[in-house]
This record gives structure tokens, sequence and C-alpha cells, in this order.
């Protein structure tokens, strides 16, 4: 189904490609490193598990999903696009860690969000196990950068994340002297990359992939 279909009719067909939010917890996800799957051999055995918010929006154009810069203080990851989100408390699911972080960092009130599912973790370079939750958030929400994580909060089109002519591949050489290779992409003057990119792009192929019916 193409990202620009009726909003109904969209929404009810990712749904059905999602995990259910009950299926599993963070600590108990597989997942595979975006391209470079052997990239972190010394990484922590137990994964630290995190999880992020892929907010989509109804706009005129279609569904945008919603992205934040993180601020020039953070001590990692300084000035990345990234999707809302962050490391789960103890007891914690990761679908409720997805909506307090979304809260926390742009003041997204979680009544405005209809969770859909799950979709692939990730496994992040930093030792964290990232799980995505879906949801579609409805209209009449307002938002606040929280200026301690945050410096900007903008939208990006569904349709133009879920093409995969605009993924790009790149290689940099880590301190260590290992090559590492992710996906990154452009929008306006947003770019894109990383883990943030590796997620949307496992959003595309579980949506689109070619087993996909």
């Amino acid at each position: 189904m193409s990202p620009h279909s009726a909003p109904g009719e969209l929404r009810a067909w990712i749904e059905r490609h999602l995990d259910p939010l009950e299926e599993r917890e963070a600590s108990q996800a597989s997942s595979d490193f975006d391209l470079t799957p052997n990239a972190f051999p010394n990484e922590p055995v137990e994964l630290v598990p995190a999880a992020v918010l892929v907010g989509l929006i109804q706009r005129d154009h279609g569904f945008s999903v919603l992205l934040t810069r993180r601020s020039d203080t953070m001590r990692r990851h300084t000035g990345q696009v990234a999707l809302p989100g962050g490391r789960c408390d103890p007891g914690e699911s990761v679908w409720q860690t997805a909506l307090r972080e979304a809260h926390e960092e742009v003041g997204l009130h979680p009544d405005f969000v209809s969770l859909a599912g799950l979709s692939s973790p990730y496994r992040t370079g930093t030792g964290y196990l990232v799980t995505p939750v879906v949801g579609f958030v409805r209209e009449g929400f307002s938002l606040t950068a929280n200026p301690d994580e945050v410096a900007d909060i903008f939208e990006t089109p569904f349709g133009f994340l879920m093409d995969p002519v605009n993924y790009e591949e790149h290689e940099r050489e880590a301190p260590d002297g290992q090559k590492r290779r992710f996906y990154a992409m452009t929008h306006e003057d947003q770019y894109i990359w990383g883990a943030t990119a590796g997620m949307l792009r496992a959003l595309y192929d579980r949506l689109y992939g070619a087993a996909v019916a």
C-alpha cells in the first residue's frame, strides 16, 4: 500500500504489519545492527532496553513523522536528528517508555497518541536495544522542546521516509579503526543518519519489503 493512500486505510494496513504491544518486552527482543552486524564484538551481553516513538501525524499531504534535533549541550549524539525516546526505567514497558520520553522531550501528551504496535528493534553501538513504538498522533496537540535535550522539533513526510530511493549508504572509520556503514538521508536541511535512519529503514523493510503482502 502506498504511503499516500487514504489515512484510514493506511493506518489499518500499518497496524497489521507491526508486532502487538504485548508480544514482547524490550529485554527479550532480538536485533540486528543495521549495515555492520559484527561491528561491535565487545558490546555488553545484556543490552540496555530503550524505546523511541515513531509518531505519525496526519497532515494535508499525508502522514508525517515527528523528529527532533538533539541539543548541542548533550553529552552524546550532539545535534543529531532523533526520534523522541530513551532508556527504559525499571519495570517499564517499551511503549510506556516511548510515551514518557516523548512527553519529557517535546511535551507531547500521551492522551494524543494512539499506539499501533512495535517495529523491528535496533541494536546500537553504545549497547542499547531500542524498540521503535509506532503511534498515531491526533490533532489538537501542542509541543514544547525541553531545552536540555532538544534544540528543534520538526516533521518529515512519511512518504519520503518510506521511499528506499532516499536512503544512501555511508561509511565512516571509528576511533578503533573499524569501519562503520550506516544509512543516511537528507530532507530539506535536516540530515538524518545512524540509528534514526536505520530504524526508519527497518520500518520500511517491515512495511514494504518484498516478503510483505
